[in-house]
Order: structure tokens, then sequence, then C-alpha cells
């Protein structure tokens, strides 16, 4: 029997998409022509930008609703959508939207993917301003060429009154261009010339200190947060909060406020080591992360745990166990949402970018023999469990152990389906049982 064109399925999939959001938006009455919809894209740091752009407007007494990758956000508090996607479909989209207006938002900040932009779940969105963080290495699975990937994304600018652009990143040109010629564009960056720009960036154990500075007057910013990566995301925060008009002190205020998003940077435990759950799991964003915890963790060993996922892009595997093998000390790959794939395959081709980077592969069962001449191991742990109990287990005062790719998620995906699970759970009950054996 002839397989389909894959093409072919995937135009039909987005035209059923169209016409589901079609109808899903006049059955709802057009709920976004009466809202002001900020859409939040991007390859990283799109939730924790949306987040503080929901903050800071909140702060600024706007009746801002919030849908992200974690949940959704209105006047009556946290309504928990379920997503295990960023993007909603229609079906659930525009009930949502529908529902902020009645409860009288004026104002939406929609964390959006190139997902949902390609197959039209936003359509009816009638987005005001588009936010972009970064475009790098991911979905590739989906978009088959880094190109469509792009254009995917692009599609949130076409419109918009506003666009929010990150000057750093290698598409800026591109994605300025894809606005039209009465959207007013509004660049940050951490290094050039922008409208948005910082400078004097501290990172602290605390946190970050930096000057924003805005027509040529400069503004202290202070936050918990860690990480250069997190200074562009709030520059890109306050690229849109300044654009709505809301003022520097409350912009200071509510970033300072700012505690972050739960499996993001979260800590489970500071001493005498430190145990952090974090959602990275691209390249791009495995690599920022372990830089910023390895100027942290001093002379002390950082152990890194991730996986990758079965069914998306094979090509980031490598990619990624390179990374994490030449920044942590020690790396522990296991499973993240394998599916239906062979799990055994998915670390392998992990295993090739940790090859390539020259480090060395240890058994689980010997990993008390790690030489401490030797900089960088990886050890192929496949139960998750038991991969966050053995990182936990090697770790010593001064150490950091962060648990990456799965965040606030709380499923693991296999091929019977979805499973309950919590990175954070799972480390607690490590280290109660490591506190019982000590």
């Amino acid at each position: 029997m002839e397989l389909p064109n894959p093409n072919l399925v995937a135009r039909y999939k987005n035209a059923k998409h169209y016409l589901s959001s079609l109808v899903e938006t006049v059955r709802a009455n057009y709920p976004a022509k009466d809202l002001t919809v900020i859409g939040v894209t991007g390859t990283d740091g799109k939730t924790t930008t949306a987040h503080l752009i929901y903050e800071i407007l909140k702060e600024g007494k706007f009746k801002v609703a919030l849908i992200s990758t974690v949940g959704a956000w209105g006047p009556k508090g946290f309504l928990d959508t379920g997503l295990h996607t960023t993007t909603p479909d229609a079906k659930v989209l525009q009930p949502l939207l529908a529902k902020f207006r009645s409860s009288g938002v004026t104002h939406v900040v929609l964390e959006t993917t190139s997902h949902g932009l390609d197959q039209h779940r936003v359509f009816g969105a009638n987005f005001w301003a588009g936010v972009l963080t970064n475009v790098t290495h991911e979905h590739l699975d989906y978009h088959k060429t880094f190109k469509k990937y792009r254009q995917a994304k692009a599609k949130l600018f076409k419109k918009v009154k506003v666009a929010v652009l990150n000057k750093d990143d290698d598409s800026f040109g591109y994605f300025k261009r894809k606005t039209n010629k009465n959207t007013k564009v509004i660049s940050y960056s951490l290094a050039g010339m922008a409208d948005i720009k910082a400078g004097e960036i501290k990172e602290k154990k605390s946190g970050l200190d930096f000057l924003a500075t805005d027509n040529g007057v400069g503004h202290r910013i202070t936050t918990v947060l860690s990480g250069k990566y997190n200074v562009s995301n709030i520059l890109a925060a306050i690229g849109i909060t300044r654009a709505l008009g809301v003022d520097w002190k409350t912009i200071q205020k509510s970033v300072k406020n700012f505690r972050g998003i739960p499996g993001r940077m979260e800590h489970i435990k500071t001493r005498p080591f430190q145990v952090i759950v974090d959602f990275a799991h691209t390249p791009n964003a495995l690599e920022k992360l372990l830089q910023t915890l390895k100027v942290g963790v001093g002379t002390g060993r950082l152990i890194a745990i991730f996986g990758c996922a079965g069914e998306r892009d094979y090509r980031k595997r490598p990619m990624m166990g390179g990374v994490a093998s030449r920044l942590a000390d020690i790396s522990i790959f296991t499973a993240e949402d394998p599916r239906s794939e062979s799990l055994e395959k998915i670390l392998a081709q992990m295993v090739d970018g940790a090859r390539l980077a020259r480090a060395r592969e240890f058994k689980p069962t010997n990993y008390n023999r790690q030489p401490t001449t030797y900089p960088h191991i990886f050890i192929r742990e496949p139960d998750r469990a038991k991969a966050i109990s053995l990182g936990i287990k090697l770790a010593k005062k001064g150490d950091i152990v962060v648990i990456c790719g799965k965040g606030h998620e709380k499923s693991l995906a296999f091929v019977d389906g979805e499973h309950p699970w919590s990175d954070q759970e799972e480390a607690k009950k490590a280290l109660k049982n490591l506190k019982r054996k000590r």
C-alpha cells in the first residue's frame, strides 16, 4: 500500500486546524476584537518573557490575562489548562479569550509556538503586538528546515502594530523585514545599539543587576533571576510594556518582585550542594543554562541530568550530548518522553555527541571509580528516577545537580501513553532517601 505524501497530509491537517479555528472564533463571537493580544514567540525564553510581561502589566493596573506553557491566569487567578503543548488549539483558546473578555480583561499575553502559527491555532487572535526572544535549532522534525521554522514564526509579525525584536539574534534582520510598513519595531540588545539595551551587567549569587537604557536614560534593574539570557528576556518584556505606556518605576518594582516560574531554574535544595530543575530542552537553552551554572559552581562539579524527546528532531540529540559533555563535569543521559522510539537509540545518538566532545563513558555501577584527573564523563541510565537518584548520590559539598528537560511538566510520554511524573518530586524523594542512608 502506498503511503500518503507527508506534505499533503500536513496541508490537510493545517486546513482542518484553520477551519476549526474559524468555526470556534465565530462561535465565541470574535473575542480578540475587544482585546489587546500580545504574542510571545521564540525558541527559548518564551515562557519567562510572557510571565514577566504579565506581571509588569498587572503591577501597572492593567486588566491582563496570560496563557502560557504552565497554564492560564485570569482575573480569578490560575486556570490549569492541562496543556502539554504551548499554544492551545482553537477549541480551548477561543473560549478562554471569550471568558477573559466577559471578565473585564483588556490585555492578553499569549505564548505562541511555531506549531501554533503554522497550524492556524491562533487564527482570530488578532495580535496587536509580537515579541521575539530568539530563533535557534528546534522543531526541525516538524518544519524540516530552519528556513520553514523561521517562516512559521514570522507569521506572527505580518500584521502587528508593534514588534519587539532581539537585535542580538542572527534572525533580527529577517524578522524586521517581515513586519509591515506601519509596524513600530522596537529592538533590544545586550551587546550593541538598540532601542532598549543593557549595560553594567553584574551576575551575583542573589541574581542579576544591570542598567537598562531607554532613549539614553539608564534605569537600574535587579532580579533574582540568573543568567545573561534572562537579561535578554527582561529587555524584551521592558520593550513591550514601555510601548504600552508602563512607567519605569512599575517595571523596576515588578521585575524585582518576580520570583520566576515553576521548572525554570527552580531550586529544590541549596546546601550543602544545589539541586535545580529547569525546562532547558534545546541545544541553545542547555548551553546557556550550563554556562551560567558553570560560573556559579566555582570549584565544585556540575552534574547534568537530561534526555531528548522521541518522535522529535533527532538532529539535536548529538548536539545536546556534546554541549553537556563540554560544560558539565558529569552528564547523565536518561529518558525524556521517548514515546514510540527506542530509548536505547535516542541515548546512543546523545552519546555520539558526547564522544565527539571527548567525554568518557562510565557505567552507573562504576561511578565511584571516576578518576579525579578526567574532567568530563557521561553515564547512560534509561530510568529517569534512577538517573536523578544517581546524580544526587554523586553530589558533594559545593556541587550543582541540574535536572533538565521537563521543568513544570507533570507527565512522561512512553509508547503506551502519558505517565504521571514530576522531576521536583523525584528529586525530593532521592534527597530523602539519601538523608536516611547517611
